[in-house]
């Protein structure tokens, strides 16, 4: 039996969702399978075939398990998600399933279920909110896992400046023009004042996020953060920040977010690499943002401060910054944990042009995040 084989053969099921859908029910069993390491699967399956089922299997296992303590839960995902187990060998004895027994009497046990969902709901609830402010760094896979799904509740705003044009308005300053259209109109009879007042637009988002390998811990969430934002059709324009500079706001404006992390990881080469914060800014500056796309916006930079060169080069480059950008926003992860200090030479150099300067450790940080930048 093949790939193809194990799931209905319809038209939504083309062979690269099938896969990732795969990827996806293996990080919910708790396996670490980032968006890179499924960028290699799919094209580790790609060079076997899928014609080819123990090939496939032994790419997945290549691929997506970091561990020995992986194994035993990959089998039993390949095994639920394709119908099959591993190439080779025979199918695992299922055993029998245990049935239970309701009782009959409606009345005789209702009040205590109803108190059991309660207190279920209540520790699902809790759980939640515990998991909004955990680090993320500290998180295990399927604990990454149920955060990706909070990044849905997230409703991220862009922020308003003043439009060029005036729009009608039931009060403000008197619109002289319509009022004497109006009264031509009426053949010189008088009529209703009409009013106008100056209207808003959205600002753009600019947002700049470090993928080196000290921001590694919190590369997936700050990306998923990202997508939330590009996903709305807000005007944001995203760049990832290692040892070169990356435009990845294409990649992110796909719906279903892990396709998005698997095409944003694809297009970044310097993935977890080393950290050139100054010249990529300046690439940024040089490239884009002269040309008008942080001028009057909101440009929030995502980085630890940790950079390989001068310091003083950093803060020459966000002082250029600072003077096109409508407000510049740095967020540390390390911003939020306690004791933190920022005395790294980069975050040094860049706070005089920084105008807030703001935790990205947890979910509850995004959520300060986001009404930052809707209130700049």
């Amino acid at each position: 039996m093949t790939v193809a084989a194990a799931v209905p053969a319809t038209p939504s099921h083309a062979p690269d969702a099938v896969l990732l859908g795969f990827a996806r029910a293996l990080r919910s069993a708790g396996v670490a399978v980032t968006a890179d390491r499924e960028r290699t699967y799919l094209e580790a399956v790609a060079a076997v075939g899928l014609m080819n089922p123990s090939g496939v299997y032994w790419a997945g296992q290549a691929t997506l398990c970091s561990s020995p303590a992986d194994l035993e839960r990959y089998d039993q995902v390949y095994a639920a998600w394709f119908g099959l187990e591993r190439a080779g060998t025979r199918p695992r004895q299922e055993a029998s399933p245990t049935l239970t027994m309701a009782p009959l009497d409606a009345d005789s046990g209702s009040g205590q279920a109803q108190e059991e969902e309660a207190d279920a709901i209540h520790a699902q609830a809790s759980a939640a909110e515990v998991l909004r402010h955990r680090d993320i760094a500290t998180l295990g896979s399927a604990e990454r896992a149920r955060l990706a799904a909070l990044f849905a509740t997230l409703r991220p705003r862009a922020p308003r400046r003043p439009a060029h044009r005036p729009t009608p308005a039931a009060r403000g300053i008197v619109d002289a023009r319509r009022t004497l259209r109006d009264q031509l109109r009426r053949m010189g009879e008088p009529g209703p004042i009409a009013w106008r007042r100056r209207g808003t637009r959205p600002r753009r988002v600019v947002l700049l996020i470090d993928v080196s390998g000290s921001m590694s811990p919190y590369a997936d969430a700050l990306l998923r953060l990202a997508h939330t934002y590009a996903a709305t059709g807000l005007p944001v324009e995203v760049f990832t920040l290692g040892t070169r500079l990356t435009h990845v706001t294409r990649p992110l404006r796909q719906r279903d977010p892990e396709r998005a992390l698997v095409a944003c990881g694809s297009t970044v080469p310097d993935w977890s690499g080393g950290t050139r914060l100054a010249q990529g800014v300046k690439a940024f500056l040089d490239r884009w943002g002269r040309r008008g796309m942080a001028r009057g916006a909101v440009v929030v930079v995502f980085s630890d401060g940790w950079e390989r060169e001068a310091p003083e080069a950093l803060g020459e480059q966000m002082r250029r910054l600072r003077v096109l950008a409508h407000r510049v926003v740095w967020v540390n992860p390390h911003r939020g944990k306690e004791g933190y200090q920022p005395v790294q030479q980069g975050i040094v150099a860049a706070l005089p042009h920084i105008d807030d300067f703001v935790a990205g450790h947890s979910m509850a940080a995004f959520e300060e995040l986001v009404e930052v930048v809707a209130r700049a």
